[in-house]
């Protein structure tokens, strides 16, 4: 009779093997990855911003914390947060705000006064929610209340494998629904279950073990010779978007261009920076006399407007910048130091070593108008200035980083059973088609199930022949 004791220990000996078989391969097992870096794109609800600037609530909208427009959506951006490739769980935060008012009352208040800012997006177990601070003055009661990371939308993901991506990971036109909790805070203007306008993002992601991404900022030059009369300016930098409309204007259907930055100047999204800023401050009396590297050219139809050598000048709580301007269209001869925009500038003393203006509102001047072809009429408010002036008492301060908005998207993983040109997260467009990517993390998945389906197919070939030499041994 055939022992059968060396096939059943056999069997025993792969059976407490195969859970082992069917973990990823070592090293596989990707770790949370941080996320640094990236935007996001939303324009809310299209139909609301059509009824706040309309006849009826007759409002405006504005924004904050650097938030830029990409055509009809908002555009925030400096994401941060952590993405996990293995189970698709997601967290991205951003920052820069809208607040849009209308329905002007008497007593100069506005019955319509809703902000949203810091947007932020959760992913998991295939859900994801859209969140966001809210603050917004109720319909009819005029209660304001305000309140932090509201469940402002649901998105549906459907057709989104949010695992084994890499970076950046890509979100294009995810379908959102207003909450129950986003329709309270929306002061009862929209209800629960009103379909937003679509989500779209990216973000770049940090593998484990790499080193953060240095943000943007303006490079550290020391004053020149003769620049010491006063305080000497370590580093120095000046924000200004010029005009978002005329940003939009620019690059719209009418003048159908672009702007090209050059000689250090840095593009934030809603602002340009010029950086490395030379010449005299006297915290003591609150003055400042610096020019700034870069230029920014504006082209399209009918339009080549340059503004190179910015020069910001502090003096008696009132700033001024001003701009060499070249307007190539015209055919004129350079401008030299035209002053296009005024703004206050009441406390400018330093603090921790660092001297800033914050998004202060700015006015176009005479000369501004002119240079900006009479488009915007004198006293006209112009996109906000942001000054920051480092000064050498403090070596260790620095400028304000400026709004990090990623780099630019490509693919990172497929959506599931979509067809994508090249792997990414995001909605494909395409026919259905398999999906096919690679990653760290997807490699030990495969290599797993590849072990795990060998060992299973030699159980039941033993089983096979087990029973077989069973059966042989119990016939005549």
């Amino acid at each position: 009779m055939l022992s059968f004791r060396p096939v059943r220990a056999f069997v025993v000996a792969l059976l407490m093997a195969l859970p082992v078989a069917l973990l990823p391969a070592a090293g596989a097992q990707a770790a949370d990855r941080t996320v640094q870096g990236g935007r996001l794109d939303w324009g809310i609800k299209s139909s609301f911003l059509g009824y706040v600037t309309g006849p009826v609530a007759q409002g405006s909208w504005a924004l904050s914390g650097r938030a830029a427009t990409v055509g009809s959506q908002f555009r925030f951006h400096s994401a941060t947060g952590s993405y996990d490739p293995d189970t698709g769980a997601f967290r991205a935060g951003f920052s820069g705000g809208v607040r849009f008012v209308g329905h002007l009352k008497a007593d100069g208040t506005h019955e319509l006064d809703l902000t949203i800012s810091r947007p932020t997006v959760r992913i998991s177990g295939g859900s994801g929610t859209l969140h966001a601070d809210m603050t917004s003055r109720a319909k009819g009661s005029g209660k304001v209340t305000s309140a932090a990371q509201v469940p402002l939308a649901t998105l549906d993901l459907s057709g989104i494998g949010m695992k084994g991506g890499g970076s950046p990971v890509v979100l294009t036109r995810v379908p959102a629904t207003l909450t129950a909790q986003g329709a309270t805070a929306f002061a009862g203007y929209h209800t629960a279950g009103t379909p937003l306008d679509p989500v779209s993002l990216s973000v770049d992601v940090k593998a484990a073990g790499e080193a953060p991404k240095k943000s943007p900022s303006a490079s550290a030059t020391g004053p020149g010779d003769g620049e010491r009369a006063t305080d000497a300016i370590q580093d120095a930098a000046v924000d200004w978007g010029v005009r978002r409309t005329y940003r939009e204007y620019v690059t719209g259907p009418i003048a159908k261009g672009k702007w090209t930055l050059s000689g250090g100047a840095q593009d934030g999204g809603a602002l340009f920076r010029f950086p490395r800023g030379k010449g005299t401050y006297d915290a003591g009396k609150g003055t400042l006399d610096a020019a700034f590297a870069g230029s920014v050219r504006f082209t399209g139809t009918e339009l080549d407007l340059t503004l190179s050598k910015v020069v910001v000048r502090v003096k008696d709580g009132k700033g001024t910048l001003s701009a060499d301007v070249t307007d190539a269209a015209e055919g004129s001869p350079p401008r030299k130091a035209v002053p296009l925009v005024t703004f206050a500038a009441k406390d400018f003393t330093p603090k921790d070593g660092l001297a800033s203006l914050t998004e202060v509102p700015a006015t176009l001047t005479s000369p501004g108008a002119e240079t900006f072809g009479s488009l915007y009429a004198a006293g006209t408010a112009m996109d906000p200035v942001s000054l920051a002036v480092a000064v050498a008492v403090d070596k260790k301060a620095e400028l304000p980083a400026l709004p990090d908005l990623g780099s630019d998207a490509s693919p990172s993983a497929t959506p599931e059973g979509r067809a994508s040109a090249s792997p990414a997260i995001g909605r494909a467009t395409g026919a259905a088609a398999p999906s096919s990517f690679s990653s760290s993390a997807g490699t030990g998945t495969y290599v797993a199930i590849g072990a795990g389906a060998l060992v299973v197919a030699g159980l039941a070939g033993l089983t096979v022949v087990a029973v077989r030499r069973r059966r042989a041994a119990h016939t005549p």
